[in-house]
């Protein structure tokens, strides 16, 4: 039973308990109570609806309220605004002007499509009275400096995931100074760093550049930005980012490579004579098409989830944590309640593609990929990059490559190849929620989309392991003993750790004719577009296992351009700069 005791609370009492606890039953009637009372429409937002925000924005700053609930009360918030809107029209004054503390263009870069981050932070400054205007992803530098310029905007916020995003950024960073702009460039993304802004972007324009690490931290760097004394708080982050850059400059000389000679001699030796490369089951390619979802949504991590609306903890305890217990079981709920409804009514169309093909390692750190069981023409070479940072005598410098069986050995080894996605029909429920000013199921939507997506991909590679190449037929792994990666093989995907140069993403969607048969498409930048999509490569050896390419050296640089082709964009090798 609902409890209903605070329905009997003061107007301006029940606004504040709306706002708090995401309650959005009751807000238009108490809105226009208020409006009754109040000369104009205007004044119900700049007084109770902005008193009410406050107090959620000051439970937010104080760690008393969590990212799920500020998302709720800003549902309430722009419900509530709707209402009143056509009344503001009505009596000519402009909705916000007089009570907004700035304006915030925020834009996911050119090449990248990720936007829940960006969201997000959209949402929390709203709740705080900034004006944002939101120019969506795939944002080219012209297009956001051109809007910045004719909306006259006070800060400039830039967000991305995937690392040739940090080239853009710069890129944009470079523009701002090119074209005299003065206002503040906020920087925010999974792949972005205080490092990275301090050695790269700060130094690319001379206004004020911060790194903002979540949507908790936004609302105060954005308030010291603008306030009174933003020349201080500038000071204070170009003072921080030259102190970190002389830092890194110090110990620059600490960094040492090794040549990429001397890590292909030390590479990771695996005995191939004493191993008998697993015959697949299946050779050539397979699609999937509408996949159950009701069978994928057996496969999701939920940990990621929580961790997406900045609640910290793994599933399932996270339900009963002292702190964000409550909530996160909220979250779960709706999350359940969602997915339940994205099942029965179709909202979601879950396709994939997977192709084993045989495949041998050259010397060159390649991976060659034959289109015929005789191995006698090629059809794709994939190129991988190696470990070069320096380590203790003794120890491997590892490539992806390693796990291939090399030409010279004989050995008939393959390679596999996959693609999922479950994003394709997602815009128009997207749309829809954001039609009604619902944040937070569109939010909720999108991140489900993206659970759903790794599942698929796990639950495509158990089939793989176990039927399809059947080098692991018998595994009985639990979901949880798959998401702890206890079964045998990887599958690393262009663009992470092990692999991190992504324009190998072309080759694995020609290989598989993605973008024709899965409708997934790449964007300049070798994003996935819809964006709940995976790709990469499946690895079967018992000694194949991730690992991480931070850096490499000249030489590599150099070699590997040489391997790609000339129509190689070198820049995509940049975020593998030592910084």
């Amino acid at each position: 039973a609902k409890d209903l005791k605070w329905r009997e609370e003061d107007v301006r009492s029940r606004i504040n308990h709306s706002l708090v606890k995401g309650i959005t039953e009751f807000i238009e009637e108490d809105v226009e109570e208020v409006r009754q009372t109040l000369p104009a429409a205007l004044q119900v937002i700049e007084g109770p609806l902005m008193d009410g925000m406050g107090i959620v924005g000051d439970l937010f700053g104080e760690g008393k309220m969590f990212l799920p609930q500020v998302v709720k009360s800003a549902r309430v918030m722009k419900q509530a605004v709707a209402y009143l809107t056509p009344f503001i029209e009505e009596e000519k004054k402009r909705s916000g002007d007089q009570s907004e503390k700035g304006k915030i263009l925020l834009a996911t870069v050119k090449g990248d499509v990720h936007d829940i981050g960006k969201n997000i932070v959209g949402v929390v400054l709203a709740c705080n009275n900034y004006n944002i205007i939101d120019l969506g992803v795939m944002v080219s530098a012209d297009k956001i400096l051109k809007k910045a310029k004719e909306e006259n905007v006070n800060i400039i916020g830039l967000s991305g995931l995937i690392t040739p995003s940090l080239d853009e950024m710069v890129y944009v960073a470079e523009e701002m100074e090119r074209q005299g702009f003065k206002i503040p460039l906020l920087i925010g993304g999974a792949t972005t760093s205080k490092t990275h802004t301090a050695l790269k972007i700060d130094p690319a324009y001379n206004g004020p550049v911060a790194h903002v690490l979540d949507a908790s931290k936004s609302v105060p760097v954005v308030s010291a930005l603008l306030g009174d004394d933003h020349a201080d708080t500038v000071l204070e982050y170009k003072s921080a980012y030259a102190t970190l850059r002389e830092k890194r400059l110090a110990t620059q000389g600490r960094k040492k490579f090794v040549s990429l000679e001397e890590a292909r001699k030390n590479k990771l030796q695996l005995d191939w004579n004493n191993y008998n490369v697993p015959v697949p089951n299946f050779v050539g390619i397979k699609y999937f098409d509408d996949y159950s979802l009701e069978e994928i949504s057996q496969y999701i991590d939920w940990t990621p989830f929580f961790k997406s609306w900045q609640l910290a903890g793994k599933y399932p305890q996270i339900l009963s944590d002292v702190v964000v217990g409550e909530e996160a079981t909220k979250l779960f709920d709706d999350a359940q309640k969602m997915l339940g409804q994205i099942i029965k009514e179709k909202w979601l169309t879950a396709k994939a593609a997977f192709g084993i093909f045989p495949a041998n390692a050259d010397d060159k750190d390649n991976i060659v990929v034959y289109n015929d069981k005789e191995r006698n023409k090629f059809s794709e070479t994939l190129c991988q990059l190696r470990q070069q940072t320096k380590k203790a005598d003794g120890l491997s410098y590892f490539s992806l490559s390693d796990f291939i069986a090399p030409t010279s050995t004989k050995k008939e080894d393959y390679i596999g190849a996959f693609a999922v996605t479950t994003g394709l029909g997602i815009e128009e429920h997207v749309k829809a929620f954001e039609k009604a000013n619902d944040d937070y199921n569109a939010i909720l939507l999108k991140a489900l989309a993206d659970r759903l997506a790794e599942a698929f991909a796990e639950l495509l590679h158990a089939k793989i392991r176990t039927e399809y190449w059947g080098y692991s037929e018998a595994e009985t792994f639990s979901n949880e003993e798959l998401i702890n990666e206890k079964y045998q093989g990887i599958r690393p995907a262009p663009g992470y750790p092990a692999c991190p140069e992504h324009s190998e993403k072309e080759k694995l969607f020609r290989l598989l004719n993605v973008q024709e048969n899965l409708g997934i498409n790449l964007t300049e930048n070798f994003a996935m577009y819809p964006a709940a999509s995976v790709s990469g490569w499946y690895f079967s050896h018992p000694q194949s296992k991730y690992f991480g390419i931070k850096s490499i050296d000249e030489d590599q640089r150099e070699d590997y351009s040489s391997r790609k082709g000339p129509n190689f964009n070198n820049r995509l090798l940049n975020p593998l700069k030592s910084l």
